[in-house]
């Protein structure tokens, strides 16, 4: 991918799916769902929680609820119902729609842990470049960056990379036993040799330029399959993927958009301080991951 636009005309020629709000007392969730709509990321919009009428000529329907557990519980069924597609959290705690996600009986459950896959798009870069996981696991162990990598390839193979690069990104691209990230890091490459991470070619620890950067790479004598090519970032904690992601907004005036992975539907969790485009961004990644 070139530019994050292509996940709207992505979305667009694909089946249109349908959201649903959970918490649908936020407007600005309620935006997000409507905007999307409006531009044919999505067929139909579901706002679950205490909220109006919708707007005349909308394709919207409203359930009611009382609380968040209900709402999300509401929410999370019309899901494994197959009477929607995505998730998108309005105003409930996201502690409190994740463990509704998470139900053993009703939810939407995977085979592994949930994490955070942000897209980001900047103006250094001529390709989009995702990261994860800047959102859920906060100190990830080597097994939970393993299903992470599985997470994450998942969903670029859904949106059409058939054997996406992925660097583990540490401080150094050298193993350092004082830094464990870079040691994590190389047990995975070898695990990904050995054929334990399939559909995808993975090297570590990289640092970040020479992920990112041909020329650092070539400039340190880095040869790799990854190295200044990476598609995906793994980094070693949700602090350090979480201010990449900012960073890349804040910093360089790029786009970024993200969602929740490792459930069997797509979970978009949007901030108030996310643009218009972000969330519409979101919205059609979700919508083609779906």
């Amino acid at each position: 991918m070139k530019s994050l636009t292509e996940l709207i005309e992505r979305a667009r020629n694909l089946k249109r799916k349908t959201v649903v709000v959970v918490g649908a007392e936020d407007e600005e969730a309620v935006r997000a769902a409507i905007i999307a709509q409006e531009n044919g990321v999505v067929e139909k919009v579901i706002l679950v929680g205490n909220v109006s009428v919708p707007e005349p000529g909308k394709n919207l329907e409203i359930i009611h609820a009382d609380s968040e557990q209900e709402a999300s519980e509401i929410g999370v069924k019309l899901v494994s119902s197959g009477k929607a597609e995505i998730i998108l959290k309005g105003l409930v705690k996201t502690s409190i729609l994740l463990k509704a996600v998470l139900n053993k009986e009703w939810g939407l459950r995977g085979t592994g842990v949930l994490s955070h896959v942000a897209a980001l798009e900047v103006p250094a870069l001529e390709r989009v470049v995702f990261v994860t996981d800047g959102g859920m696991i906060i100190r990830p162990t080597l097994e939970d960056k393993v299903t992470i990598i599985r997470n994450a390839v998942d969903l670029l193979h859904r949106l059409g990379y058939s054997e996406p690069k992925v660097a583990l990104i540490c401080a150094v691209e050298t193993v350092n036993q004082q830094m464990p990230e870079t040691v994590e890091a190389a047990v995975i490459s070898k695990m990904a040799q050995r054929g334990e991470l399939k559909n995808c070619v993975v090297d570590g620890p990289l640092g970040l330029d020479n992920a990112l950067s041909q020329e650092a790479a070539k400039i340190k004598g880095i040869k790799s399959e990854v190295a200044g090519k990476a598609d995906l970032l793994v980094v070693p904690d949700i602090h350090s993927g979480n201010f990449l992601g900012k960073a890349a907004v804040y910093l360089a005036g790029g786009s970024i958009a993200g969602l929740v992975v490792g459930a069997k539907a797509p979970v978009v969790v949007v901030s108030r301080a996310d643009s218009a485009q972000s969330k519409l961004l979101s919205l059609a990644m979700a919508a083609c991951a779906g």
